[in-house]
């Protein structure tokens, strides 16, 4: 069987604050992504989605710093190479990212042409341009874009649906073997929310896209994209399983208290009350004593605060959480 697209083994990123306290944004998180999967990685605000993204790419821009662990992607490590050789071999052709806040990162004073064609020449040095040219107009036209009209024009001649699609073209244009999405319908209305997600899904059907990372803090969306789910709070994972197990029989505290958070509507027609979450996550500058949900935990007993919990198997899931069961 070949091995894991992504592969994460006890990764730990954290930031040094100006005292030189370290923040464990990302502390000893292990998981790997299969080819042809999607991953959904939910949590509060704050919890260490977009830490663990930027890790994942490794992207360690101070104050962050890798602590420890490994990331492989196609076998091959994105730490301790060169700058040189990271973009030009792993980042774009191994691992791609649809970024947070992804309406902005278009340079506003220059055309979708020549964006997507400095991506591929900085990869492609010797390129003719030429053929640049013939594959954007054939990469642009697959994904549904009027690639005349797209590739002449400034970011801001654009609606934020087809500026999405751009940057969905441009980060996929050498086929990346992962593409890391963060949170990227998070700015979009429904509908042109439900055309990326289409688009994400045909990138991947075409082969373009071998596997995926798709970060939100939406348990619900992911429902619609995810074939496994990890659930994070302060910078661990507290649940991994199957979608639907998680999504509707969440076993760890957390992962019930995030889904009970949310407005739904239930099979039955009946709209169910959510529940408010009370209190704050820990602060991740103090060293962690314990199970780090148990001061916002119903189910909390006498020594979860005292003893450490660690992910445990649980049939076809893993969970953060010592009773469980």
């Amino acid at each position: 069987m070949p091995g894991p697209v992504l592969s994460v083994e006890a990764l730990s990123a954290h930031y040094l604050t100006r005292t030189g306290l370290r923040v464990r944004a990302v502390d000893n998180v292990s998981f790997s992504v299969g080819e042809g999967e999607i991953l959904g990685i939910a949590g509060e605000s704050g919890c260490g989605k977009t830490t663990l993204v930027n890790a994942c790419m490794g992207l360690y821009l101070p104050p962050l710093f890798h602590a420890g662990g490994d990331v492989r992607i196609d076998g091959t490590s994105t730490l301790g190479s060169s700058h040189e050789h990271y973009r030009s071999r792993v980042l774009g052709r191994l691992v791609s990212m649809i970024p947070q806040g992804a309406l902005n990162s278009l340079n506003p004073t220059r055309r979708v042409r020549d964006m997507a064609t400095d991506m591929i020449l900085s990869h492609e040095a010797g390129a003719d341009r030429r053929e640049i040219q013939e594959r954007l107009r054939e990469r642009f036209a697959r994904i549904g874009l009027d690639a005349a009209h797209v590739l002449n024009a400034y970011p801001v001649e654009l609606p934020a649906g087809i500026k999405q699609r751009v940057v969905i073209g441009i980060s996929t244009l050498l086929n990346p073997k992962i593409v890391i999405a963060d949170e990227p319908t998070s700015a979009l209305d429904v509908s042109t929310q439900k055309s990326v997600i289409r688009l994400l899904f045909e990138l991947m059907d075409a082969g373009i896209v071998a596997s995926m990372l798709f970060i939100t803090h939406e348990l619900p969306l992911l429902r619609h994209v995810a074939t496994r789910i990890a659930v994070m709070y302060a910078g661990e994972f507290v649940e991994v399983g199957p979608t639907e197990d998680v999504i509707f029989h969440g076993l760890a505290p957390y992962t019930q208290a995030l889904m009970g958070s949310m407005l739904s509507i239930d099979p039955t027609g009946r709209q169910n009350r959510p529940v408010a979450l009370e209190g704050a996550p820990p602060d991740l500058k103090l060293p962690s004593v314990g199970c780090r949900f148990a001061a916002r935990c119903r189910e909390a007993r006498s020594d979860c605060r005292e003893t450490e919990q660690r992910l445990r198997t649980i049939g076809n899931r893993q969970v953060r959480c010592g009773y469980v069961d």
